[in-house]
C-alpha cells in the first residue's frame, strides 16, 4: 500500500532543496554581477610568460597602457621569461581566480606545449577561461634572392622532382610544426634546420647558407623590403596588412591552410563569469579600435578581437591541430 504521507514529506523535502539550489545560484548571480560592475577596484597584474622586448612583452605592454586608461586602474606587466614559457603559464593558472591576475596565453603556450610534451604542469582546456584573442603573428616562407624560384609553386616543383634537395630553417618550434604543415599539405620533403631563435635563422639565409627559411613577418619583414629576401608566401588565414600584396599559402593552391602565430588573454577556470566577460569587452573594445589596430600593425602584430566563446573555438582547434602535426611528424620536447 503506497504511502502517500511518506509521498508528500519527500515531495516537499525535493522542493525545499530546489527552492534552495535556485537561491544559492541566484545569489551567485548577483555577486557575480556586483563584483563585475566594481571591476578593477585596485591594480591589476598581466603575466607575460617571455622577457621584456619579445613580440608577445611588446604588445602586451601596449595592451596594458590601454587598459590603465580605461579602468583608471594600473595593469603592470610582470614578465616571466624562460622555460619554454612554462613557469609563466603555470603562475597564470595558481593565481587567485578574482580576476586580478591575467596571463597571455600565447599559441606556444596552449597549442603547442601540449602537443610536445608528454606531461604538463597545465591543461589548457581545463584549467583556464579563455577571455578573447588580442593578436596574431604572422608565419612567412622565404628565400634567399638568388634562389631560381619567386613563388611558392615554383619551390613546391622543385621540392617534388628533387626530394630532400631543399633545406629550410626555423628558429622555433612552433615554426617547425607550421614547416611540418605545409610540407604534409604539399607533399614534399624538405630537411629541416633548427637554430635557436629568428636571429641565427636569418644570419645563415641571408648569407646564403639556407635556401629557405620559415619564419615570423616580424622578423623577417625589413630584409624583405630591403630585396635581402624573396618572400614567397604569407601562413596567415587572409592577407596580412604589413604585406597586403604578399599571397598566403591557402590563395596559392592550398585551401583552408593557416600557421601563425597568436596570443590572447586567459585566466584561472574557476574566475567568476561576470569579470571574465567585463575584461573580455573591455579588451575587445580596445583592439577593434582604428588607433590601436594601427599600433599593433606598426609593432609587426595582426589585431585579433575575437571574443571569449569565438576564440575558446579558436584556441580549441589550434591544439588539435598542432598535436595532429607533432604527432605525424613525431616531434617531441621530452
Amino acid at each position: 500500500m503506497l504511502d502517500l504521507k511518506a509521498m508528500h514529506e519527500n515531495d516537499r523535502r525535493k522542493e525545499s532543496i530546489l527552492k534552495l539550489v535556485i537561491g544559492v545560484a541566484s545569489w551567485a548571480i548577483v555577486v557575480a554581477g556586483a563584483l563585475a560592475q566594481t571591476f578593477p577596484s585596485k591594480p591589476v597584474r598581466m603575466i607575460v610568460a617571455f622577457p621584456p622586448g619579445q613580440a608577445t612583452d611588446i604588445v602586451a605592454r601596449l595592451l596594458a597602457e590601454e587598459l590603465t586608461k580605461v579602468w583608471d586602474k594600473q595593469v603592470v606587466v610582470d614578465n616571466r621569461a624562460g622555460g619554454n614559457s612554462i613557469p609563466g603559464t603555470v603562475a597564470g593558472k595558481t593565481a587567485p581566480a578574482d580576476g586580478y591576475t591575467i596571463t597571455f596565453g600565447t599559441s606556444s603556450a596552449l597549442a603547442v606545449n601540449p602537443s610536445l610534451y608528454t606531461s604538463l604542469p597545465y591543461d589548457t582546456a581545463t584549467d583556464f577561461a579563455m577571455v578573447g584573442g588580442v593578436f596574431i603573428s604572422p608565419w612567412v616562407i622565404v628565400a634567399h634572392p638568388s634562389t631560381p624560384y619567386n613563388t611558392l609553386r615554383e619551390m613546391v616543383d622543385t621540392a617534388k622532382k628533387n626530394p630532400n634537395s631543399l633545406t629550410w630553417g626555423y628558429g622555433a618550434t612552433s615554426l617547425q610544426l607550421g614547416a611540418e604543415l605545409f610540407k604534409y599539405r604539399a607533399g614534399i620533403e624538405i630537411v629541416g634546420v633548427p637554430y635557436k631563435g629568428s636571429g641565427p635563422a636569418i644570419v645563415d639565409l641571408v648569407g646564403g647558407q639556407i635556401p629557405l627559411l620559415v619564419d615570423t613577418m616580424a622578423a623577417t619583414l625589413q630584409f624583405i623590403k630591403n630585396g635581402k629576401m624573396k618572400a614567397l608566401a604569407s601562413m596567415t588565414a587572409k592577407r596580412a596588412p604589413l604585406l597586403p600584396d604578399l599571397p598566403t599559402v591557402a590563395e596559392q593552391g592550398y585551401p583552408d591552410f593557416e600557421g601563425s602565430g597568436w596570443g590572447g588573454l586567459v585566466v584561472p577556470k574557476i574566475t567568476p563569469t561576470g569579470i571574465v566577460q567585463k575584461i573580455g569587452e573591455d579588451v575587445r573594445r580596445i583592439v577593434s579600435d582604428p588607433a590601436t589596430q594601427q599600433k599593433m600593425i606598426d609593432r609587426g602584430a595582426v589585431p585579433d578581437p575575437r571574443g571569449p566563446q569565438e576564440w575558446s573555438k579558436f584556441v580549441h582547434e589550434e591544439l588539435l591541430k598542432w598535436s595532429q602535426v607533432a604527432k605525424r611528424a613525431n616531434v617531441k620536447a621530452d
